[in-house]
């Protein structure tokens, strides 16, 4: 009951908060709407003399192209975007490109954080690229901006991890629910989009809040009417779904061709040995020279969509728009330009919908009266093969037009593109379920770990001493051995045990002539063979201890013991035989590391040494000079050797290093094979091997164990 009402008291919590975020984000959302309104006058109106016809639910679908300055028309766009691009390469350069990619970067690989100047630095670059007439969206800006009021407020409010992760996707939620006036299918794209195949249950919920607070702002502002005009469909005959189908098949190849482009496009610009604040206006150049003989490309393009649903322009246009329109969005995102790929998605699919919608309507007349369902399905189904977000687009596009009968046949033609584009995506850092996300790492190990016992991994070749054995001995013992825990035992029962660290508190004088009885703890935590491993690493996590006997419930007799290797090691062979577990190889050192560990000095005295053993109770220590690594030291060399006065006469030379961006699963490997409890993390220099930190098994088991 108690953990009922935690997650329901934590639920409350996070709509308190989405609501928040829903507010800020819906006025941000109507200021940046009415700034790209403002940019595009002037840039495109004024000084073009070209206003791009609007969407009905967005203003005036007139076109005004009649005169406009053709000796500026290559110049403008490339303003436009060298103004984006010194901006976002100052002060962060992470804000370029389609923004959609960088919150789900944020989600999976940066803890649900983005940078505070990011939504600032978006917001004005996306205007300035969008503006002047680049080929970009309005979805991808507003995503990371949103996002970016999420992760602002749960810093500042100093919440957790997971939590940060859903308030940056309940911001996103919010930027796309409200400026595409669809709250529903906002929230269940910002949901959707982070996986092909599986969407972020936790963060439904608050999104919904967010988005549709949001969507209200925005809509009292601009107005509730539906972006697009649309004529109403009636589902009547099931044959019709043959057409649809087709318009998907149709769509899924331009869907590949359209993302190859895209990111072919940015490969070559990222080979271009100049600035990166000059690429986006090489990118707005290319767009403006289009733009002098097929100024359709510019801005957004929704109102050309609208024209098509109207059925008032030709079909060499419909066709010439299309693919223009996916080397202008190219040229725009792929330079490094501010936009989004979701309105320039839904211009290509819809044209080409209506393309295919006119000829179907020419041939079966009674099967296909209005070619402008076409153009709304295709919308959905080209985005939905791009994006693999077959059920937010379809969604979304409902909402765009109000004509909710047409997600009959969307759904058809939005599942066979998916499905036909399913090896490639618009967005690069989507992954393909929750099991690839370092985000749910931890749910993952815990199944694995839920699913062995004890029994599995139980180590029975342990040394245990009696009763009666002298301290002194026991040192010996240890010092010839791994171990690090001892079982005292009697008649075959364990009535005690004594680690390295009870040895270290142990006075000198009292070594020779005491017993381990005298020093052994008398209260210890125990595992049975039955216990999941997931039990026995609690146990271990709460008692501070690598080690956990294990005895048999029926009459208490010892049988082994289970330690932190055993469980990694157990661990590793499960996983290795799941291939949908890909954890390790996901994830590297240094998100694990620890930094700036404790080091010694090789010129430091061995009491020091000892001294900084009873402080900090670790047994092995790096000797760094100058931060240099030059070997390390541990507690067990020092057994049996005396008239030492200095680190530098008994530390080893030859540490284990890993660079830090090497995989975990790397790390474990060189673990296995050195038999080392600790890995020193390196960079190499011109004076040596400088160190950055250290990774131990614990770290291992502890990025292991997150959610535990």
């Amino acid at each position: 009951m108690r953990r009922i009402k935690y997650s329901i008291e934590h639920l409350r919590k996070l709509m308190i908060y989405s609501a928040i975020i829903g507010i800020i984000v819906g006025f941000i959302s109507a200021a940046f709407y009415s700034a790209l309104q403002l940019a595009t006058s002037i840039f495109l109106g004024y000084l073009l003399n070209y206003m791009p016809p609007l969407p009905k639910g967005e203003g005036e679908t007139v076109v005004m192209m009649e005169e406009y300055n053709i000796l500026l028309m290559p110049f403008i766009p490339a303003i436009g975007a060298l103004l984006s691009g010194i901006i976002v390469y100052r002060y962060a350069p992470e804000a370029e490109g389609h923004g959609t990619d960088a919150v789900i970067d944020a989600f999976h690989n940066k803890r649900g954080e983005i940078r505070k100047n990011i939504p600032l630095v978006k917001l004005i670059a996306s205007i300035l690229t969008i503006g002047s007439g680049g080929s970009a969206g309005r979805e991808g800006p507003i995503a990371q901006i949103g996002a970016g009021i999420g992760s602002i407020l749960a810093s500042l409010l100093k919440l957790d991890e997971k939590e940060k992760r859903i308030l940056l996707i309940v911001g996103a939620s919010a930027g796309i629910g409200s400026i595409f006036k669809a709250p529903l299918g906002g929230a269940l794209f910002a949901t959707s989009v982070l996986y092909k195949k599986d969407f972020e249950v936790d963060t439904i919920v608050p999104a919904f809040v967010s988005s549709v607070i949001a969507y209200s702002i925005f809509a009292s502002i601009h107005g509730f009417s539906p972006i697009f005009d649309s004529p109403t469909y009636q589902f009547k005959d099931p044959l019709a779904l043959i057409f649809f189908a087709i318009l998907g098949v149709f769509l899924a190849p331009i869907s590949i061709f359209y993302i190859k482009m895209l990111y072919g496009i940015r490969e070559l610009f990222r080979r271009l040995n100049i600035p990166n604040f000059i690429k986006p206006a090489i990118g707005g150049l290319g767009v403006g020279i289009i733009a002098i003989f097929f100024p359709h490309i510019l801005g957004t393009g929704y109102g050309w969509l609208q024209l098509s649903m109207y059925g008032e322009i030709t079909l060499l246009m419909i066709v010439s728009i299309a693919f223009l329109k996916i080397i202008a969005t190219s040229l725009t995102i792929g330079s490094g330009g501010s936009g989004g790929v979701f309105a320039p998605s839904l211009v290509i699919g819809g044209l080409l919908g209506g393309f295919i919608g006119i000829i179907f309507n020419q041939i079966y007349p009674e099967l296909v009266p209005e070619p402008a369902f076409f153009v709304i399905v295709g919308m959905a189904a080209f985005f939905a093969g791009a994006a693999h977000v077959p059920i937010p687009a379809m969604i979304m596009v409902a909402e765009m037009t109000g004509d909710y009968q047409l997600l009959i046949p969307a759904m058809i033609a939005c599942s066979i593109s998916h499905v036909l584009v399913w090896r490639w995506s618009i967005y690069e850092k989507q992954l393909e379920s929750r099991l690839d996300s370092p985000a749910h790492r931890g749910e993952v190990i815990t199944n694995i770990l839920e699913s062995m016992t004890v029994s599995d991994v139980i180590n029975k070749n342990v040394i245990t001493v009696s009763k009666d054995t002298k301290i002194k001995d026991l040192l010996a013992i240890m010092h010839d051995s791994k171990q690090t825990l001892f079982p005292i035992k009697t008649d075959g029962k364990v009535i005690g045990i004594v680690t390295y660290h009870d040895l270290l508190k142990t006075p000198l004088d009292y070594i020779d002539s005491a017993t381990v009885t005298s020093i052994m703890r008398r209260d210890f935590p125990v595992a049975y063979p039955f216990e999941n491993l997931s039990n026995a690493l609690r146990k271990m996590l709460n008692y501070k201890i690598d080690t956990l006997l294990v005895i048999d419930p029926k009459d208490n007799s010892f049988l082994g013991v289970v330690n932190e290797m055993d469980i990694i090691i157990g661990h590793e062979k499960i996983r290795q035989e799941l291939e949908e577990h890909r954890v390790g190889k996901e994830f590297t050192v240094e998100s694990i590391m620890k930094m700036d560990p404790i080091v010694i000095h090789p010129d430091s005295k061995i009491e020091e040494f000892y001294e900084m053993v009873k402080k900090h109770g670790y047994n092995t220590y790096p000797v760094v000079d100058n931060g240099i690594l030059v070997g390390y030291v541990s507690l067990k060399s020092l057994y049996r050797i005396d008239n030492i006065r200095y680190v530098k006469d008994v530390m080893n030379t030859n540490p284990v290093t890993i660079y830090k961006d090497e995989s975990i699963e790397r790390a474990l490997e060189k673990m296995f094979k050195s038999k080392s409890d600790m890995l020193m993390v390196i960079e190499d220099t011109k004076v040596g091997k400088r160190l950055l930190g250290i990774v131990t098994k614990s770290d291992i088991l502890l990025a292991y164990s997150a959610l535990l």
